[in-house]
């Protein structure tokens, strides 16, 4: 951390507003890239992030310099993130999911540029069931075990490992028949 990033971080645990917005518009930008996995539409990922900056700003002083900074916001997006998922368990399917298809609307076109790669993925992953896209993002982009998986979300191991292939398999699936045209 930057001399500069420790005086803004300082100054933050003092409250001081000036410096909160600093480092509110320093980081939200990739922190709603974040929000945005877990969320399934733009507005409830906006929700996640203003949540989880009120959730940094009240914790601050849990953070205890081990790590960067950056690391330890964006693992408080995700607890907020997993927070409302499991507050809304009963939306949560991990049930079978065979033969359904999700496509689409042609209102949702993926890959209009390649510059819209990322977007368009970040589209795809929005549409998927939110156990598959719930265990996908915890494994594949924030590194949690099927271990750490199973206690945030209440599952057993095996069904965390079974979504995690489900889900992919789901997102190829979307990818071929979005990218075919």
């Amino acid at each position: 951390m930057t001399e500069q990033q420790q005086q803004m971080l300082e100054a933050c645990k003092r409250g001081d507003r000036n410096a909160q917005r600093e480092m509110y518009e320093h980081f939200k930008g990739k922190m709603f890239v974040v929000c945005l996995r877990y969320a399934e539409t733009r507005t409830d990922a906006e929700d996640l992030l203003q949540e989880g900056f009120i959730k940094v700003f009240r914790d601050l002083h849990q953070f205890r310099g081990e790590g960067s900074f950056e690391g330890w916001i964006r693992r408080v997006m995700v607890n907020v993130a997993l927070q409302q998922i499991r507050q809304r368990k009963k939306a949560l399917d991990f049930t079978e999911l065979d033969g359904q298809e999700y496509k689409l609307g042609e209102e949702d076109p993926v890959f209009e540029t390649g510059e819209e790669t990322a977007k368009g993925l970040l589209k795809l992953m929005q549409k998927m069931p939110l156990g598959f896209r719930t265990v996908l993002n915890l494994y594949v982009l924030e590194n949690y075990s099927h271990q750490q998986i199973a206690e945030e979300l209440g599952i057993s191991v095996g069904t965390s490992k079974s979504q995690l292939n489900r889900a992919k398999a789901h997102l190829k699936n979307m990818l071929e028949k979005n990218l075919a045209g």
